[in-house]
């Protein structure tokens, strides 16, 4: 009985756009994977199942997360929840060790005689009813010629016409067709293939059936961008390549670009509540770059309701009066110079930081012993309080004022 995991093909017979598009869609399944883990996933699946694979990834994932080896178990039937679940769980890091192994213990295969290649049979038996003087006479005759025989033999220059051109039999087999016909070999698969799908024109969504197909893909598409992307290797544009332009003007004419945009406003408001406005993290979160997301942003007309809710969070960053709180926004540069208040925090927090240090200054002996101290009193980790002197530069100005007869060292 053949076990699911094991492989039916080589990893390197794998088409490339099947391996390119498993790996977008465990990307886009927040489950990335290398090349060689993808091909040798695709691996345990036939030829034949390479058109459900491309169904399957020219989707959204249904759930996250799933890497190549559970792409494979749910074209087997397994639901995508279980598949997550599995991927969760480290189920497929075994199933590829299985699949590893088997494929060590699997003897290779024979190669099978292929019949358009000749083969030449060997001479014949001489019959042994032969008479005694006939065998005398061959056995002199031989040891005459042993000699001729081993010596190398001389080739004429002269060819005779006679025995070189070809006989009557020769050119009937000529006229009847190639003895040896050239072999009928694949073609090229794997790393070699160079041949894409061919796209479907423009005008077929243009068309009352072009709606359906619209309305599909709307349905795995969080915003126009993704939409584009998943569109653009199967549809042309009205002057080549499928652009933004002719995506938003089809789903105009069909009726479908309110209802897109509404849904793109739902996943800009939450996405920015919950990066805590961060556009950095917003675009990431999306799977869109910096131009693509101020263009999402303007076209919804959510322009002022980003800006308000990033000056609510500047805010809140800015007037918190919890000391691990801020320490813990200290660390987070990128965040604060995404809201653009990184100077600002860092003065606020520079003041306080040493009117609070000034208090518990005069019974600590070191850094670490003050900020321990400091620690203590206000229920804040001292690895925190240490850091924030550090990077707020207060370091030299502290050991100056534990030890005034001290100098300074020098590197």
């Amino acid at each position: 009985m053949t076990s699911p995991w094991q492989r039916r093909r080589q990893p390197d017979d794998v088409p490339t756009p099947v391996a390119v598009a498993v790996s977008d869609f465990c990307r886009r399944a927040k489950s990335p994977a290398p090349a060689p883990e993808v091909r040798e996933a695709l691996a345990l699946l036939l030829e034949d199942d390479d058109f459900r694979v491309r169904a399957l990834t020219d989707a959204e994932p249904e759930t996250t997360p799933l890497g190549p080896f559970a792409v494979v178990d749910i074209l087997r039937g397994t639901a995508p929840a279980v598949a997550a679940q599995r991927q969760s769980c480290g189920y497929y890091d075994v199933a590829r060790e299985l699949a590893y192994v088997r494929e060590e213990k699997t003897p290779p295969r024979a190669v099978a005689a292929d019949p358009s290649i000749p083969s030449f049979a060997l001479p014949a038996a001489k019959p042994a009813g032969e008479s005694s003087g006939k065998a005398k006479k061959g056995a002199k005759a031989d040891e005459a010629t042993v000699l001729e025989r081993i010596a190398p033999k001389k080739r004429s220059t002269l060819v005779d016409e006679e025995t070189t051109s070809p006989s009557e039999q020769e050119l009937a087999a000529l006229d009847d067709g190639p003895s040896f016909l050239r072999r009928d070999l694949p073609r090229p698969r794997g790393r070699f293939t160079r041949v894409e799908a061919p796209r479907t024109p423009f005008v077929e969504l243009t068309r009352a059936s072009g709606k359906e197909v619209l309305e599909a893909l709307l349905e795995g598409s969080e915003h126009r961008f993704a939409l584009l992307r998943n569109m653009s290797h199967r549809f042309n544009g009205s002057r080549g390549d499928l652009t933004l332009v002719d995506l938003e003007t089809v789903l105009r004419d069909h009726g479908l670009l309110d209802a897109l945009k509404e849904k793109e406003r739902l996943q800009l408001l939450d996405a920015y509540t919950q990066q805590r406005g961060a556009t950095g993290r917003v675009g990431w979160a999306l799977g869109v770059s910096p131009p693509e997301l101020q263009r999402l942003v303007a076209s919804c007309g959510l322009t002022e309701d980003v800006e308000a809710l990033r000056e609510r969070f500047r805010r809140e960053a800015l007037a918190t009066s919890h000391l691990t709180h801020r320490l813990d926004l200290l660390g987070r540069e990128k965040y604060l110079a995404d809201l653009g208040i990184q100077r600002k925090f860092n003065e606020s927090l520079r003041k306080d930081l040493e009117r609070l240090l000034r208090d518990e200054l005069p019974g600590a002996t070191d850094l670490h012993g003050l900020s321990d101290a400091v620690g203590r009193k206000y229920g804040s980790p001292s690895e925190l309080v240490f850091r924030a002197i550090e990077r707020l530069g207060l370091a030299e100005g502290l050991r100056k004022q534990l030890h005034p007869g001290v100098p300074p060292s020098t590197p």
